[in-house]
This record gives C-alpha cells, sequence and structure tokens, in this order.
C-alpha cells in the first residue's frame, strides 16, 4: 500500500519554515478572504471551497504552537476526507471557526452581507457591565489590586459568532436578497418591514452552532486584576474600556465599570480628601492646655492642645488626609474636639470645682439677658 505524501503546511500558507505564529495568523486570515466560496464568482465556487479547507487544514496546525511543533518534528498529518471540525488523523482533531480570520465583520464582508443596502449593514456596540468590589477603609485610601471573576457574553468560540456549525456557513437569505428588509405594496404606499424568513438579518442558518444554539454568542467567565487608585470612596466609578459584552455585527465591545464600594472605619470619617477625626479631652486637658498623641492614617502624630480649647474646636493637620485622585496631593486630616465631662466627681473635687467658679466671676449667658 502506497503512504501518501505529507502535505507541506507552510507551502500551502506561502509562508517560511521560521515564520512567527502572528506572520502565520495574518497569512492564514489573508488566504481565508481570498478563497472563501462565497466570495468568489460562481464558476469558481468549487475550486475556492477545495482551496479554503485546504489553508484551513494548514492552520489548524501551524497556528496551534504545540500541533506545529508536532508536525516539525514529523508527525504526519494527512487530509483524510478533510472537512472543518472532522477528525483528520489519529489524535488529532481539525476545530475550524472564524475566530482567526479577523473581525466579526470581516467575515461577513467575505459574504457579501456587509455592504450598504444589505443585512448586517450597522454593527452595534456591546453592552457595558458593572461590578461592585468590596474595599477596607485602608484600600480605598492606599489603593489595592482586587481580583474578581467577569461574566460576560462573548463572540462564541466554536462558531466564531457566525451563529453556524463549524464548517458550515451562513447563507444570503433569497428572500430579501440579503437585505434583512422586504418591501410589501399596500394601495398607492410601498411598505418596509423586516424579512420574516430571516427576521431581519439577511442570512440564514441551516445547521445552528450546537454550542451557541445559532446565536453566535456565549457566556464567558474571565479572571480581571482591577487595579484601585488610591483615594477612592464609596460609590467611585472606574471605567476599563472594551472590557464590557461583545459586540454586534462586528461592533465594539462595551465598557466595564467597576464601583468602589467602601467599608466604614470605627474611628476615621472621609469627608472628601480630608479626614475627619474626634478626639475626646478631659475638662482639665482643654482649661489647662496639653500635648496629645493622635493616631492618623499615616502613623501617630503629636497634637498641641492650647489652654482655653472649646467643645468641637477643629486642629488642622495639613496633608495628613486622603489622596486626592489623579496625583494632585493629599488632603488634611481635621482633629474635632469632645471634652468629657467627669459625671462621678468626689467630695474633694465637688469643693475644688466650687471655689473655682466662686472666683472665676465670667457669665457666658449673658448675651441672652435681653431674652428673658
Amino acid at each position: 500500500m502506497t503512504s501518501r505524501r505529507r502535505k507541506d503546511y507552510y507551502e500551502i500558507l506561502g509562508i517560511d519554515k521560521n515564520a512567527k505564529q502572528e506572520d502565520i495568523k495574518k497569512a492564514y486570515r489573508k488566504l481565508a478572504r481570498k478563497y472563501h466560496p462565497d466570495g468568489v464568482p460562481e464558476g469558481e465556487k468549487k475550486q475556492a471551497e477545495e482551496k479554503f479547507k485546504e489553508i484551513s487544514e494548514a492552520y489548524e496546525v501551524l497556528g496551534d504552537l504545540k500541533k506545529r511543533q508536532e508536525y516539525d518534528q514529523g508527525v504526519k498529518f494527512f487530509e483524510s476526507g478533510f472537512r472543518p471540525g472532522a477528525d483528520s488523523g489519529p489524535g488529532f482533531s481539525f476545530d475550524f471557526s472564524f475566530e482567526d480570520v479577523g473581525q466579526f465583520s470581516d467575515v461577513f464582508d467575505l459574504f457579501g452581507f456587509g455592504k450598504k443596502g444589505h443585512g448586517y449593514e450597522s454593527p452595534e456596540r456591546g453592552r457595558d457591565i458593572q461590578y461592585n468590589i468590596q474595599l477596607s477603609f485602608e484600600q480605598a485610601l492606599k489603593g489595592a489590586s482586587v481580583k474578581i471573576n467577569v461574566v460576560r457574553e462573548d463572540v462564541c468560540f466554536k462558531c466564531g459568532g457566525t451563529g453556524a456549525k463549524a464548517g458550515t456557513f451562513p447563507k444570503k437569505c433569497l428572500a430579501c436578497g440579503g437585505r434583512g428588509q422586504v418591501a410589501q405594496n399596500q394601495g398607492f404606499f410601498s411598505i418596509t418591514r423586516p424579512c420574516p424568513q430571516c427576521l431581519g438579518k439577511g442570512v440564514v442558518i441551516d445547521v445552528p452552532c450546537p454550542s451557541c444554539r445559532g446565536t453566535g454568542r456565549a457566556k464567558k467567565t474571565e479572571s480581571v486584576t482591577i487595579k484601585v487608585p488610591a483615594g477612592v470612596t464609596d460609590g467611585s466609578k472606574i471605567r476599563f474600556p472594551g472590557k464590557g459584552e461583545a459586540g454586534y455585527k462586528g461592533g465594539p465591545a462595551g465598557d466595564l465599570y467597576i464601583i468602589t464600594k467602601v467599608k466604614p472605619h470605627p474611628f476615621f470619617k472621609r469627608d472628601g480628601s480630608n479626614i475627619l477625626l474626634v478626639l475626646p479631652i478631659t475638662f482639665t486637658e482643654a482649661s489647662l492646655g496639653t500635648k496629645i498623641k493622635v493616631p492618623t492614617t499615616n502613623g501617630a502624630v503629636s497634637l498641641k492642645i492650647p489652654a482655653g480649647t472649646q467643645e468641637e474646636q477643629i486642629f488642622r493637620l495639613k496633608g495628613k488626609g486622603a489622596p486626592r485622585l489623579k496625583g494632585l496631593g493629599k488632603g488634611d486630616m481635621l482633629i474635632k474636639i469632645k471634652i468629657i465631662i467627669p459625671k462621678n466627681l468626689s467630695v474633694d473635687e465637688k469643693e475644688i470645682l466650687k471655689k473655682f467658679a466662686e472666683k472665676n466671676k465670667d457669665n457666658p449667658r449673658k448675651h441672652l439677658e435681653n431674652l428673658m
């Protein structure tokens, strides 16, 4: 029995044996557009179809780094009634999809459906998606990297978004000529409505893709690392362009929006880029003055409390607040004084305060006497 000669896949794709994977992909795309059966005259379709299968077979091997290495090592890949998606040899499966032909719009340009006046003439942007992430107070101040799993609709990997089973292709709708619309005469008027045969798509799918059931789209889960900038607040919105759902009819993908949810701190409060801390001090500390160590988000600092400090008086520590977004420095730390009045005084303490009151004749309510 005569063995069949091994095909030279490099020659089929017109590339050098040392070509990079990206060069292989480019060569395949170029040839796929040139020999696609729906892009050639009627009399050349059969020849183009055979050539298209041949370059698809070559790319299925060379486009996969592992298969390419096996091929270069002498593993034989014979065409055995090759058809996209069929097994082509022991242990190997050729599973053709449009993913590597180019953008989804390029595929339909091959069919002639992307031109003006036909179905698929208006690509649509994919939907935006939104995720909430929980951050601690410290993470919001200093920034963080957070991993999340994003679930979104993407182009079906098996059919490349065509909706047709691998190895088959959508066909131009004969009812509307691929326009996606039909005209109906009603008296003096002609009314245009979506084609009932293709539902306005301009194409019909004879054999739907079993993976996406003909929709051309599938759910995809992707692990995404979100780099949260320092200084975000509760409700900050971070945009990641092109990370939303895949576009329709070759349109661009939507965006991913991350909404930050910041857990409250038991003592620190945010006021924009400023951070507020309520500092309790005693009656005597407020009266006589003192130095106190106070916590900040970047370690403790010493704060001078002058004699005669009043309730709710605010001291400002410059640059000790939260980072301003876009690198515009930091806000301030605001120390709000809360004077603690003792509840249970001893007899001696009461006597001391009585003597103090007798000597202190200031009346803090004098400005209200005219109202009484």
